[in-house]
């Protein structure tokens, strides 16, 4: 038996059709409810007294600080669109770049570097000082440290270190 089959004796198969049917066509007989999605009301306004509303033009103006932020943040992001084609424009030339080719353009770079920085020391191993101060005699180093502390305040207090 299927599971839509009732195990039970009950009703004999066609009779149950037959109720079946009948339900069927008593709930087909029925008149379909329409339910109203919109309601105008045509009943005049009276002559006196509250007034319904009028329809108002839509006559809106932005703010200055609107339309600023609003073309600002095209600006930012065409900036940003552009920068975003310049790296994909970079990374695609580095992609393609091969060992020679990347020596080739910093080898005179380099050089440049180490020139740079040969001339730099130069300069400084000239402008450094030739004498030398020797000093003679026993050197003291004498240091006085005077501390007034004050506190004010209990509950948020605040102390003052005044070292002279």
């Amino acid at each position: 038996m299927g599971p839509l089959r009732n195990t039970q004796s009950g009703m004999p198969e066609s009779e149950a059709t037959a109720e079946a049917r009948r339900l069927l066509d008593d709930w087909a007989a029925r008149p379909v409810r329409h339910h109203p999605t919109s309601f105008r009301d045509e009943t005049e306004p009276p002559a006196f007294g509250t007034t319904p509303p009028v329809k108002q033009e839509d006559h809106r103006i932005v703010p200055a600080w609107a339309a600023g932020i609003a073309v600002a943040s095209i600006g930012v992001g065409a900036g940003v669109t552009g920068i975003g084609c310049g790296a994909w424009l970079v990374l695609q030339g580095l992609s393609s770049a091969t060992l020679n080719g990347v020596l080739m353009v910093t080898l005179p770079i380099a050089g440049l570097a180490m020139a740079a920085t040969a001339i730099g020391g130069a300069i400084s191993k000239a402008r450094a000082a030739v004498t030398k101060t020797v000093y003679e005699g026993p050197v003291t180093h004498h240091t006085e440290i005077h501390n007034n502390s004050t506190t004010r305040g209990a509950f948020f207090a605040r102390t003052r270190n005044e070292i002279r």
